[in-house]
């Protein structure tokens, strides 16, 4: 048995009643997330849905004349494949792998048949996709309104949250795509706060130096999700 297999480590699952948490993860395989991958498309059939218990997913849209841009996150607070739970069974976003860890991944015709028989998965499920389209929604905003420094340090913060000590893998490339801007103002950026002495930056791996300076220079958004990020997960009946 994996150490975390009860508890699950995944805030959803394990808010759930036992026997209800134990019928859905009778029905699930533990799989690794390895850095990279992608779990699927955008526009593509959404057979499964992931509960990471470690690591985390990037959600991306594609925008006109560039890769991609990131609207969203899910670490081991969520789950993967929101858009079924709308009625939606295509998925809106690339789920790209940003962190590597574990998840439990169950049948999206399984998960619909649990939730028929389930208004407490039902109602935990409901919550956890007001806070993803609260997070979306945030970025969306933050986007438009803050330098980009400021969303820089977001960015950081939310991978640091979610890597729960991990060290980050990530090229000024890639942390120009997740922000859906050209890699100069991510490079100029950085170098500030690394000359500042919040992070360190060193062939591809970040480490962060001075979390609360980080803080401080992040927008008010990150304050914001990170209440929502560690928010207890209640299994309620009514």
């Amino acid at each position: 048995m994996h150490p975390c297999e009860v508890p699950t480590c995944n805030l959803l699952l394990d808010g759930l009643p036992e026997a209800e948490r134990d019928s859905l993860l009778s029905h699930s395989e533990r799989i690794e997330l390895r850095f990279g991958d992608v779990l699927h498309e955008v526009g593509q059939t959404l057979e499964h849905v992931h509960f990471p218990s470690s690591g985390f997913i990037s959600l991306l849209v594609q925008v006109p004349g560039g890769a991609g841009l990131e609207i969203g996150m899910v670490g081991r607070e969520g789950m993967l494949g929101v858009p079924l739970l709308l009625g939606q069974p295509v998925a809106p976003w690339r789920g790209l792998v940003q962190g590597a860890g574990l998840a439990w991944r169950l049948d999206a015709r399984r998960l619909r048949r649990e939730i028929k028989h389930s208004k407490t998965l039902r109602n935990v499920l409901d919550g956890y996709v007001c806070s993803l389209l609260t997070q979306v929604a945030r970025s969306a905003g933050c986007l438009h309104e803050h330098p980009i420094d400021q969303r820089l340090a977001r960015w950081l913060l939310m991978s640091l949250d979610r890597a729960e000590g991990a060290p980050l893998h990530v090229t000024q490339a890639f942390m120009a795509e997740m922000l859906g801007v050209r890699r100069v103002g991510v490079t100029r950026a950085a170098a500030v706060m690394q000359r500042g002495g919040l992070i360190r930056y060193h062939r591809g791996e970040l480490e962060v130096k001075d979390r609360a300076g980080l803080e401080a220079v992040a927008c008010s958004c990150y304050a914001a999700e990170r209440l929502t990020l560690h928010a207890p997960t209640r299994a309620t009946t009514g």
